[in-house]
């Protein structure tokens, strides 16, 4: 299965709707393993937003992307549309600081990319395959995840409104049913909130031909697309969000009353915990290029996510013939809790090596740990995943924070000093 990015390039332009910004969303092709990025072209040097989960700064009333004030808002839409025809690599060029919204749905979008034309390139996209029945619960929003052979959705919303009530619809996600079933549903609004919107800086483009606009008992002008156009919205937005998890999602996603801060959750909970295909930044190989360990003190087994200089996840697969496990609680094995900093602190490592020149010429000490905590054991069996965020590089010095995960439940999590020096 290849991946897959644009033939040609695709343009939209408009307002934002929260920003009320006249902004235009040039969509480009990108190299294979990218991945999708947003470039604030308006901004001194043009800086780049990944569209992943790291990145997100905010989740009211929108997924707000970026870090201070280089940020990029109401994401979802566009990366709705990109999920649907499964584009994996896009650099999406913005002169202002949100996609526009055009009519409020995500057909803009599909319309142009599709226009553009989607070509295959080498390299495998990353796929997360939900492989056992679970439930997630972030705030109001709740998700039941099952195993499915390929995405679908299936959203429950309820407003205590005449037009909304209780709706509910299922969607198996595909291009060709998303164009069908959800591209053209809009945003929504309620028109008692939008003083009170407008006075946080938000809504600040909302109009009516970008938003249906809800009154205490009808719709303010035009009328619905579909009588259930709002649960078909929220699933859009779904997936959008999904997107964020930076590959394709393979399960049935129940979700009940659905929210951007739920979405996220959701996503970060798939990455965690689905069976993850493709997208291996560095095999054992290239590790063993740059560590300097080596068994049975080596600790990773891949590097399957960086994030330029700020973020790196490796895995480390934990198993019985490990050789702590014969004096380490031989009678009920649980892993050293040190080695489990080390196996965080090696992927680490790896991070920290990938900003200097000639990583195989140095080698990284660590310095020192602090809030250092234990949540489980970690048994024989288990899939560490280790994620570590670069907090402050000084040159040769830096502070990363470190968490571990089994199954998506925190196992272990430090903040660590460390040290590049020649080898």
């Amino acid at each position: 299965m290849p991946r897959r990015t644009l033939a040609e390039s695709a343009s939209v332009s408009g307002i934002g709707l929260h920003t009320g910004s006249s902004v235009t969303a040039v969509c480009r092709a990108a190299a294979s393993g990218q991945g999708i990025v947003f470039r604030r072209t308006d901004l001194p040097g043009s800086p780049v937003i990944p569209a992943r989960l790291s990145e997100v700064q905010s989740t009211e009333r929108r997924t707000v992307l970026g870090q201070g004030e280089t940020v990029v808002q109401t994401v979802e839409h566009l990366l709705a549309a990109t999920a649907a025809l499964q584009i994996d690599d896009l650099t999406i060029d913005l002169d202002g600081p949100e996609p526009p919204i055009g009519d409020g749905s995500f057909s803009p979008y599909l319309t142009a990319l599709e226009h553009a034309g989607i070509v295959e390139q080498p390299g495998t996209p990353v796929v997360y395959r939900v492989t056992a029945p679970s439930e997630i619960t972030e705030a109001d929003s709740s998700y039941v995840v099952a195993p499915a052979k390929a995405l679908r959705l299936t959203t429950t919303i309820e407003w205590p409104h005449p037009l909304i009530g209780r709706q509910t619809g299922s969607y198996d996600i595909t291009a060709r049913k998303f164009a069908t079933e959800l591209a053209d549903a809009r945003t929504f609004g309620f028109l008692r909130e939008a003083e009170a919107l407008r006075a946080r800086g938000l809504a600040l483009g909302a109009a009516l031909e970008s938003t249906l606009v809800l009154s205490d008992d009808g719709l303010v002008g035009g009328s619905l697309r579909w009588p259930d156009e709002f649960v078909r919205h929220k699933a859009g937005d779904i997936l959008g969000d999904l997107a964020l998890s930076g590959g394709r999602i393979q399960g049935h996603i129940v979700a009940t009353k659905p929210s951007h801060q739920g979405n996220i959750a959701l996503a970060q909970w798939l990455t965690r915990t689905g069976q993850r295909n493709g997208g291996v930044v560095m095999d054992i190989g290239r590790i063993l290029d740059v560590i300097p360990h080596r068994y049975p003190f080596l600790l990773v087994d891949r590097i399957i996510e960086v994030e330029g200089t700020k973020r790196i996840v490796g895995i480390k697969n934990v198993t019985i013939n490990e050789p702590f496990f014969q004096g380490h609680f031989p009678g009920h094995p649980i892993m050293p809790g040190v080695l489990i900093i080390e196996a965080m602190a090696q992927v680490g490592g790896m991070l920290l090596l990938g900003t200097i020149e000639d990583p195989e010429q140095k080698v990284v000490y660590f310095m020192s740990l602090d809030n250092v905590k234990f949540r489980r054991p970690v048994l024989p069996g288990d899939q560490l995943r280790c994620e570590l965020e670069m907090l402050q590089n000084r040159g040769r010095t830096c502070r990363m924070k470190g968490v571990a995960y089994v199954d998506g439940q925190v196992v272990a999590e430090a903040e660590m000093m460390a040290r590049v020096v020649d080898r």
